[in-house]
């Protein structure tokens, strides 16, 4: 049968058949908020790159995630921004470090009322802005990395995080979490595993989000932009390594290698809408080039569409309360 028997634009005449058959949703418990709290603020302080977005001090972290649970996102990633950085990134495995006093203080406020995870890098607290300890000639030093990802990890247990995110790409970063968590008795801890996280112009805001000292760049250690097949491989050794959720960062960019790695593994698949992902949409949007409040719920759709169903947004409590009107 064809036209004018078969008219699939019966099924979009109006709004309530579209969400009739609509054939991806995104609920809000499916989005969780990056957050960063910065040591030292006595209020909020804006972030110029990522108009919305702020350095939390530890009072307005409290208050923003109780905002949170209440708008139903599904979690919270907590980055720390600490006031001196050193060449080991000591404040990151410093049990009284900003990071590991904000998750205690979030897990004081909100309990299990949401997931509370914790970026594990090293990336925010040196002093060079690489994601691991640097060898004598300057290069990052796989082995003496993991030897601190594990003393970070079992640090951000302590403090109360119920998921971990090992980020920086380095080799067997999982598998030595994994064994360090259960060591020290926190074998219910979650590892949710930048397995994909590739060397992306993307960014470039979030350097000012957690005012990196980055000089040069991370294309040593983070993936290569055209290997879709190498990024199966990273993602299959961090699920045989006990990866509990594995994602692909960035998101957009890379909706074909989301949707690939969807259909390779059965353990939960993620994916984070990054920094410069949100500061081209709200520039555009701030310039009247299009609709905002549109454009964040088909980013996320086609996010969710792809296969990620969990998505790391800056935009998760606005996007939340935007779902709950829509549906």
């Amino acid at each position: 049968m064809s036209y004018p028997d078969v008219r699939p634009r019966r099924l979009r005449r109006t709004p309530a058949m579209r969400r009739l058959v609509e054939e991806t949703k995104v609920a809000p418990s499916e989005l969780i908020l990056p957050m960063f709290v910065k040591e030292g603020l006595a209020e909020p302080r804006p972030i110029g790159t990522m108009p919305g977005v702020v350095q939390h001090s530890r009072d307005s972290l409290r208050k923003a995630v109780v905002d949170a649970v209440q708008a139903g996102v599904g979690g919270i990633m907590l980055f720390g921004v600490p006031a001196r950085k050193d060449a080991t990134g000591s404040g990151g495995t410093d049990p009284e470090g900003i990071l590991n006093a904000a998750l205690r203080d979030v897990v004081a406020e909100v309990g299990d009322a949401t997931v509370v995870m914790s970026d594990l890098c090293l990336d925010e607290f040196t002093s060079h802005g690489h994601c691991g300890l640097l060898a004598p000639d300057g290069t990052v030093d796989n082995d003496a990395t993991l030897a601190a990802y594990a003393e970070m990890a079992v640090a951000q247990a302590a403090a109360g995080a119920g998921v971990v995110g090992p980020s920086g790409m380095m080799d067997g970063q999982v598998g030595v979490v994994r064994r360090a968590l259960d060591a020290a008795g926190y074998a219910d801890v979650a590892i949710l595993a930048y397995a994909v996280k590739y060397a992306s112009a993307f960014y470039g805001p979030f350097r000012e989000a957690v005012e990196s000292s980055l000089v040069g760049d991370r294309r040593t250690y983070q993936q290569d932009p055209p290997n879709l097949r190498e990024a199966l491989r990273e993602v299959a050794l961090d699920v045989a390594e006990g990866a509990d959720i594995v994602m692909v960062k960035p998101a957009l960019p890379y909706l074909d290698v989301v949707s690939a790695v969807r259909e390779a593994v059965d353990t939960p698949v993620a994916a984070y809408q990054i920094s410069g992902e949100y500061a081209m949409v709200e520039a555009a949007a701030a310039n009247g080039w299009l609709n905002r409040d549109a454009a964040i719920l088909e980013t996320l759709t086609s996010i969710r569409r792809a296969g990620a169903q969990v998505i790391l947004t800056y935009w998760a409590v606005e996007a939340a309360r935007l779902l709950r009107a829509r549906y």
